[in-house]
């Protein structure tokens, strides 16, 4: 699925709270523990994030 610039961000920035507040990342951190934005950001582009995007069916924005 291909994802729009804010749908990314969204989902990106809830896993990183997700990450910060205690939830085993997804990913294998090997140099320590960097940030929980880059951690999300590897989780996501593995596709390794059980997330489901909704949109209507005809992309209408309203």
């Amino acid at each position: 699925m291909v994802y729009t610039r804010f749908e990314r961000a969204r989902v990106i920035g809830a896993r990183a709270l997700q990450i910060s507040s205690g939830a085993p990342p997804l990913v294998s951190t090997i140099d320590g523990a960097p940030d929980p934005m880059e951690i999300a950001t590897r989780e996501f582009e593995a596709s390794m994030l059980p997330v489901l995007v909704q949109r209507s069916a005809d992309a209408r924005h309203r």
